[in-house]
Parts: structure tokens; C-alpha cells; sequence
């Protein structure tokens, strides 16, 4: 089968660990910079193109970055248009990262989640925060990634201070509650098809709030409870992703679904758990496309 990993770095650990483990399993898999990409947009031959030579795929694994997603899905939704099966699909990569309308969809589908308030004036600050439960309070930047654009508001006036600030700049942000009971601790799952084949904690660093790896935080393995397993498996279905980190967090009213990515990280959560991940998704493309398991290839 011939796999192509649509990512910005054939280097990446995530990049990578994907490439070898199609390559042992017998696939031919070529990385490709989806940005140097271009699209031949026609009823008759859609073609993705690389140079001057179109692409043939069976399969794509995208490995979109957040800040370009808009041309990145866009190469994937015309991967789609020529019958290529992709791990994740365009739109659905699209729900996940506007972090609105993930949290509506999520909400809509009875998905326990973090209180959460939307307002577009600054002159609704007051009842935005009632909405929510009153300070400490979390407000995170739409479009922010890896804890990059999270700022945690401990009082009232802080509260009202940062998200004036950031309306100021015309930044579209959440608002949520702070579940002071995580204690800077939150889970990863790790969930491919319907399964979550690997979960982790992350704890923040001392000072910290934000668990992310990227922001010094740690991580140990963990076993999640059968509701956290169907919690996790639910999120990513209802968001139509195939694969996807899903972040978890540990509150006194139950379990919330914090937040859905659906590029997530590899080296983190392989080490942790000593899972070999990578593979886990190339059999999971083995058994959505026709021909795969042999490894034999399909389309020329």
C-alpha cells in the first residue's frame, strides 16, 4: 500500500515512528510537505500535485499543523475528492480545532465538560463570568495550542482584566471554570478507531497549572476507568476522528472532556506507556483500506 504522511518534518518523532512502522509492515510511505503542495481543482481529474507530478496514494495520515490548517485541510479534502482514504478527514480535523464548536458538538452530544462561556463584548465580561461559576477562571485563546494562549484568572478583577485585554486585540476566547481539585494533573487518551489503546497522566510542574509536556510537565502511565474509556472513545466519534488525543480532566462532579486533538503527539505518550502507537494506527489503516494487509499496494 502506499501511504503518504502529510507533515512539515520528516524528522519529527511523530513524523517518524509513523514511517517506520508502515515501513516494517511492508508499505511504501513517502512524508510530504503539504505546503508545498498545489491542488488541480476539476470535475474530471482532481489531482493533488508535488512539483510537476500528481500524487497517487491508497492512504494519507495528516499531520496538520494548527497554524495552517486552512490550506492543510484543504490539501486533504482534495486528497478525499480522488478517493483517497485519510486517518482523519478534512472536516473533521476542522471541528477539532475550532475549540467553539468542538465544545458545542461535545455539549450537544451530552459529553460532560468544563462550565464554559462565550461573549463577543467586552460589556458582558460580568455575566460571562457568572456563567461560569464566578473566578478562578481558565480563558483560553481559540486559536492557542500546547498551553500557549491558557491563562489562568484567579480573582474577579484579574478575570476582567485579561479578557478585556484580549478583546481589546479582537482574540476570540473560552472561558471555563478552573477545577481546582485536577491539582495541575490531567489524562491523555490516546484513541484510535474505537479503542483507547493508551492513556497517560500529566501533572504540571510546581507553579504551574498547564500539564503540558512542551511546558515541563510530567507524565506516568495510568489505567482509566470504563466510563473514562467510553468518555474518551465518544468525544473522538463525535467529532468524526478516527485518531485522536482526547484530554481528560478528574473533577468532584465526574470526569470532563477537556479538550479533542486530532494531530496529537506521539513521543509522550509511546514513552510513557511503552505502547508502540505508530503501529497501532498503520493496522488500523489496514483495515479501512482494500489490499492494505498484504502490504501489497493498490492505486499506482
Amino acid at each position: 500500500m502506499k501511504i503518504g504522511i502529510l507533515s512539515r518534518g520528516a524528522n519529527l518523532y511523530s513524523t517518524r515512528r509513523l514511517r517506520e512502522a508502515a515501513e516494517q509492515r511492508g508499505h511504501d510511505v513517502r512524508v510530504v510537505n503539504y505546503l508545498r503542495c498545489y491542488m488541480s481543482i476539476n470535475r474530471r481529474q482532481p489531482a493533488v500535485m508535488l512539483g510537476s507530478s500528481p500524487l497517487h496514494f491508497d492512504a494519507i495520515i495528516p499531520r496538520i499543523g494548527a497554524s495552517q490548517t486552512f490550506y492543510g485541510t484543504a490539501v486533504v479534502r482534495q486528497f478525499e475528492m480522488t478517493g483517497v482514504f485519510s486517518v482523519n478527514e478534512s472536516e473533521a480535523i476542522t471541528r477539532a480545532r475550532d475549540k467553539l464548536r468542538s465544545m458545542q458538538l461535545l455539549a450537544r452530544e451530552g459529553i460532560q465538560l468544563p462550565n464554559t462561556g462565550f461573549a463577543s463584548s467586552p460589556k458582558d465580561i460580568s455575566g460571562l463570568l457568572e456563567t461560569v461559576g464566578g473566578a478562578p477562571v481558565v480563558v483560553k485563546l481559540l486559536e492557542g495550542t500546547q498551553g500557549l494562549g491558557v491563562v489562568l484568572a484567579e480573582t474577579t478583577k484579574a478575570a476582567e482584566s485579561v479578557i478585556g485585554a484580549f478583546r481589546q486585540l479582537n482574540a476570540d476566547i473560552l472561558v471555563q471554570e478552573f477545577i481546582a481539585e485536577a491539582d495541575g494533573a490531567d489524562l491523555r487518551a490516546l484513541v484510535v478507531g474505537d479503542q483507547v489503546i493508551a492513556a497517560m497522566q500529566r501533572q504540571a510542574a510546581s507553579g504551574e497549572f498547564r500539564s503540558n509536556l512542551h511546558r515541563g510537565g510530567t507524565a506516568s502511565r495510568i489505567e482509566l476507568t470504563p466510563e473514562e474509556i467510553e468518555l474518551s472513545v465518544r468525544s473522538a466519534q463525535t467529532l468524526g476522528l478516527n485518531v485522536a488525543g482526547v484530554d481528560l480532566l478528574r473533577s468532584n462532579h465526574g470526569t470532563l472532556a477537556l479538550e479533542i486533538n486530532s494531530s496529537p503527539g506521539l513521543q509522550g505518550i509511546e514513552s510513557t506507556t511503552g505502547v508502540d502507537v505508530a503501529s497501532r494506527i498503520i493496522e488500523f489503516i489496514e483495515r479501512r483500506v482494500p489490499h492494505a494487509a498484504a502490504g501489497l499496494g493498490g492505486s499506482a
